[in-house]
């Protein structure tokens, strides 16, 4: 049986030639321009960052990003790059097949906005501190009152049961931390006070003021109360 016949002498060349075929491709490939850079915001947030300010931390300062070679990209490098921004949580950035430079960006969502002596801020829904945006304001519950390690945790997940709550988002628009710890709230369309007391029983305190709210809003007695009283994990006591 002879080693080199016909045979295995064309499957050889073939191999050879897929070979250089495919470094070829892949050279000439790396070698190409981009076309173009496309910045895509994902989830339900207005952009806080704007689209240009993204797009030139892309194309790095460049003037376009059709002048970008495709060897010359470091897409690892370009996705810290924009998860360094004080508004992005992640981003995801990939080159397409006809050559689009593309970043996929998740920004970080504000569910409350604080004010105290050392300015104003966001809480973000993972319970970190977030610059305010220029671009854009968050329609969240207004905090003033000191927020510090003690408390910084149970106000978060307090912020965030009322963020994940269509009722609660929509209708409560102020909380004041009082130097006891417990809370005061205001409620959008009512001009009276809810008395929330201390962190504690949340959920439930909760779930009484909205099944309070749903029976009282329909014989229209939310109008004539001053204090809405919730520390009575029990009861709702309403004060005229």
């Amino acid at each position: 049986m002879k080693l080199f016949n016909w045979t295995n002498i064309r499957l050889l060349l073939m191999f050879v030639l897929v070979i250089f075929l495919f470094s070829f491709t892949s050279n000439r490939n790396k070698n190409r321009k981009l076309t173009k850079s496309v910045v895509v915001f994902v989830g339900d947030n207005a952009p806080f960052v704007k689209q240009e300010t993204v797009n030139k931390l892309l194309i790095e300062n460049k003037r376009e990003a059709s002048s970008i070679q495709k060897v010359k990209l470091d897409l690892n490098k370009l996705e810290r790059t924009l998860n360094a921004q004080e508004m992005v949580e992640k981003s995801d950035v990939f080159v397409s097949i006809d050559g689009v430079l593309k970043a996929v960006v998740k920004q970080k969502t504000p569910i409350a906005r604080v004010f105290n002596e050392g300015g104003s801020f966001y809480i973000d829904y993972e319970g970190n501190r977030m610059s305010l945006s220029t671009n854009f304001t968050a329609r969240v519950p207004l905090v003033s009152g000191g927020i510090n390690k003690k408390n910084n945790e149970d106000l978060a997940d307090l912020f965030r049961a009322i963020y994940d709550d269509a009722f609660l988002k929509k209708n409560i628009i102020g909380i004041e931390i009082m130097p006891n710890g417990s809370l005061k709230m205001l409620n959008r369309n009512f001009d009276y006070q809810i008395d929330f007391g201390r962190m504690i029983n949340v959920e439930r305190k909760f779930k009484n003021y909205k099944a309070f709210f749903q029976k009282a809003v329909l014989d229209s007695s939310l109008y004539k109360y001053k204090k809405i009283d919730l520390r009575f994990t029990e009861q709702v006591v309403c004060t005229k």
